[in-house]
């Protein structure tokens, strides 16, 4: 009795899209009677635009940049309510019985923003969050390193570039992204994993 992510993943896009949000990502963990379906939501463009434009999200600044009061830059943000995930856990909660999609014991439905740290799991992401601080690691080492933190300062779709002097390194972390280059060029087809880091 295997449980099929893409089956999952499927509906859970099929309810997400009917409450105007985006599954951002999804994941099956344990075994048994702890198994858990991690499901991770945000408010779709459009719903976004929306928020903006009603000012429940602060308007841009000079730099065309939209940050909150924090400094925290509203495209960080999913605009995910407590009720949306309500909703949402409800209708594919109900999908997912009618459907079978979690064959075999229980499990439990866990559904959440992305959060500030969210990975970035596609091309799309890489662009929307140009200007973003990144963490991320590679398959194969670049100039001796497999680990980077710093500015995501441009992406063309293959190729993206970090600003490493943009952030703050401390002791071993440092010395190894000492560099005579503060930026650094990554294929994304050699970036293993990436997150954002949250500048708060």
């Amino acid at each position: 009795m295997a449980v099929v992510l893409d089956k999952i993943r499927d509906a859970a896009d099929r309810v997400a899209a009917s409450h105007g949000l985006d599954v951002v990502d999804l994941e099956f963990t344990g075994g048994g009677k702890h198994r858990a379906l991690r499901i991770f939501l945000e408010k779709n463009a459009e719903e976004r635009a929306k928020l903006a434009a009603l000012a429940l999200i602060p308007a841009a600044d000079s730099d065309g940049q939209v940050a909150l009061p924090q400094g925290v830059p509203a495209e960080a943000l999913s605009g995910i309510t407590h009720e949306d995930c309500a909703l949402f856990a409800s209708d594919f909660g109900t999908l997912a019985d009618v459907e079978d999609l979690v064959p075999g014991a229980e499990y439990t439905l866990e559904v959440s923003s992305p959060g500030l740290e969210r990975k970035l799991l596609k091309p799309a992401d890489y662009s929307r969050f140009t200007g973003f601080l990144v963490k991320l690691q590679t398959f194969t080492p670049v100039n001796g390193n497999r680990q980077f933190t710093g500015r995501l300062t441009s992406f063309d779709g293959l190729r993206l570039t970090l600003d490493l002097a943009a952030i703050q390194q401390k002791g071993k972390a440092a010395r190894k992204n000492t560099q005579a280059s503060p930026t650094v060029e990554l294929d994304l087809a050699n970036v293993e994993k990436a997150h954002l880091v949250a500048e708060i």
